[in-house]
């Protein structure tokens, strides 16, 4: 099985070094590696060239069209059978490729998605991060790592799937965030058989202020919305479940204003076994309170996106949409 890996990236070189590294150092060195510059004003194309004798290595520069046009330009330049797309902000551990070669030559699937990890010298910031998007207690197990649902859906700092699903499926959507989402409803429309490659983890570092992580989150918020007038099935019920958490926010801070500082009891209580969960997971209870933090920005940054989106293209019949287009990485 011929495996070409796809990386889009803007403005992140010293991120591409790292991801590179990682994946000079795989115990299974047979697959090339695509980089694709998308519209950077910082360029990554020196980082690639220290790269060259190391790894089958290309790299391609193109006006700035999103994440998903750049994936789908890594993939028409690539000679694999089977295509890997990663986030530039992972890092692999040395047995990425050589599980996903051995688990898809052992159970073959068209398309497969892997889960996120930590890594243990990230910064607290970025380990709260990583907790407040893959606890269950935060997102509901919905993202990589969790197999609950009827069909998988890959994600796309961690997905593959083959050259046929690229040319049936016609490659990811132009939309700036959601698009990978969008793939795997697509994928799975068609008939093509998708799963969880639990040990094919990545490690991911994440955005690293709460600024940029906000608003990363609203347009997942923007996006579910965005999703659903697209596919209006893929609309479940957990998808509510932030907004929810947002209004019942409000409602408690209005009732311990008006009525009594003891409702604010619910957000400690809440707050307290966040933080405890974060601090045992990651074996460090220093974290816990910064999880806190960023599972409530995680968590109200979602839910205000999909409340905007809701209100704009449900209740008024706006188009699509996204936010901080133009600021969405300073």
């Amino acid at each position: 099985m011929q495996l070409s890996i796809i990386i889009p990236v803007f403005n992140r070189p010293q991120e591409v070094r790292d991801l590179l590294e990682s994946l000079a150092n795989q115990t299974d060195p047979d697959f090339e590696v695509l980089v694709v510059e998308d519209g950077s004003t910082d360029r990554c194309e020196s980082e690639v060239d220290a790269f060259s004798t190391r790894l089958h290595i290309r790299y391609c520069y193109r006006e700035n069209s999103g994440p998903g046009r750049a994936r789908n330009a890594g993939g028409a330049f690539s000679s694999g059978d089977y295509l890997i797309f990663l986030d530039s902000d992972c890092v692999l551990p040395p047995h990425y490729v050589q599980t996903v070669r051995q688990s898809l030559s052992q159970d073959y699937s068209d398309a497969f998605g892997g889960p996120d990890r930590a890594r243990e010298d990230f910064s607290p910031m970025q380990r709260a991060i990583n907790y407040s998007m893959t606890s269950f207690f935060t997102t509901g197990g919905i993202r990589g790592g969790n197999e609950r649902f009827e069909k998988f859906h890959p994600r796309s700092f961690n997905m593959g799937f083959s050259r046929v699903v690229f040319e049936k499926t016609g490659g990811f959507a132009a939309m700036r965030f959601g698009e990978d989402i969008d793939m795997s409803i697509r994928i799975i429309g068609m008939g093509f058989t998708t799963r969880l490659i639990k040990e094919a983890y990545v490690y991911h570092r994440r955005r690293t202020t709460l600024r940029r992580f906000f608003k990363q989150v609203y347009n997942s918020g923007v996006a579910r919305i965005n999703l659903y007038k697209r596919h209006p099935y893929s609309l479940r019920a957990v998808h509510f479940a932030p907004a929810a958490f947002t209004v019942g926010i409000a409602l408690i801070l209005v009732l311990a204003v008006l009525l009594s500082p003891y409702f604010l009891l619910l957000l400690g209580v809440h707050a307290v076994f966040i933080a405890a969960d974060a601090g045992a997971r990651n074996r460090n209870f220093f974290i816990g309170p910064l999880a806190v933090v960023t599972s409530y920005t995680q968590l109200i940054g979602y839910g205000l996106g999909f409340m905007h989106a809701f209100m704009a293209r449900i209740i008024f019949g706006q188009q699509e949409f996204s936010m901080f287009q133009r600021s969405f990485y300073n």
